[in-house]
């Protein structure tokens, strides 16, 4: 596979985002056996990139990486993040990027992965009550110390950009981009100004792109912890009006000869190559129908006809995950 550039760091063109092997989508958790072949599989096929967090699960995503890496760790970039947890006692969902919380996350995370350093190490969210100069001067303290290599940030907005790039390089920039969620657009003149790399999480739109849902019983099937049930764009009418965006990007993808999920992921990698999308799955086909993307070639106006797709309906998280997100 080819490889991609964030900042200094060379990954490969597609990633794998291990999230819903343990959180947040139906049956996480259910089959760790099939989701460790799933990410040797990618690894066979070239993917590098392997992103986890301390919050899925929680803990229990880095420890599966862990396992599933385990005599293959220097074949991988591997990506974690922190600062979704207050390990002061406060707990998982508390937002602390304070010097003190994150040496004890680094740790935490190191040892659940089983390596003694993070490849690319995030803030998972901005924290608005510790300046983002302590953070980056502890990272960049982790740094020389070899406990991870390369800085990033999550949702992350210009001027925390900007001031987190003043202290320490960042490398990547993680945030939700796709065909349904295009405001990474206005932060792509900046990244590029500052040598920063934009890592694009759910690139196929939490599945919708992919047309794998399309009904209300669709929707009523999910787990009560699948977090597509409270997203506003899967619920009323937003779930209807959406649709459409979904039928688009399927007649693109007869036109090309591929799928909905190559589709959208060959769009992205149109956009730039220093765009590194991370699609997340835990099953053996989908990681290969998902790398396949690399090799779908769209045309100038297959290109252009999803570039003017409408915007979806709808926030791309409930109101209280919004509420972690800088804009």
């Amino acid at each position: 596979m080819p490889s991609a550039k964030l900042g200094e760091l060379e990954v490969s063109r597609i990633g794998l985002g291990a999230m819903g092997m343990s959180h947040g989508y139906t049956g996480a958790g259910s089959d760790d056996a099939e989701s460790i072949r799933t990410i040797h599989r990618a690894i066979d096929l070239g993917v590098t990139l392997i992103d986890t967090a301390e919050i899925y699960g929680p803990y229990t995503n880095e420890e599966l990486v862990g396992r599933a890496l385990a005599g293959r760790r220097d074949q991988v970039v591997l990506a974690t993040k922190f600062g979704l947890v207050a390990h002061d006692g406060r707990g998982p969902w508390t937002i602390d990027s304070s010097p003190a919380n994150i040496r004890t996350a680094v740790e935490g995370s190191l040892k659940r992965l089983g390596t003694d350093h993070v490849d690319l190490y995030y803030q998972h969210r901005v924290d608005p009550n510790t300046p983002i100069e302590d953070t980056m001067g502890l990272l960049a303290d982790l740094v020389r110390e070899g406990k991870i290599l390369h800085i990033g940030l999550s949702e992350a907005w210009i001027d925390t950009v900007r001031r987190a790039h003043a202290v320490h390089p960042v490398s990547a920039l993680q945030s939700e981009y796709s065909l349904w969620t295009r405001d990474q657009e206005e932060m792509l003149p900046v990244l590029r100004e500052l040598g920063i790399g934009l890592v694009a999480y759910s690139p196929l739109g939490h599945g919708f792109l992919t047309g794998s849902l399309r009904t209300q019983a669709d929707l009523d099937a999910l787990d009560d912890s699948d977090f597509r049930k409270n997203n506003p764009r899967f619920t009323g009418e937003n779930f209807q009006r959406n649709l459409r965006l979904a039928d688009q990007v399927k007649v693109i993808a007869d036109q090309a000869g591929a799928t909905p999920a190559q589709v959208a992921l060959a769009w992205l990698l149109t956009r730039g190559d220093d765009i590194v999308p991370i699609p997340g799955t835990k099953r053996v086909s989908r990681v290969e129908e998902n790398t396949a993307a690399d090799a779908v070639e769209l045309t100038t106006e297959q290109i252009a006809v999803l570039d003017a797709l409408p915007a979806a309906e709808g926030g791309h998280h409930d109101d209280a995950s919004m509420q972690m997100i800088e804009r």
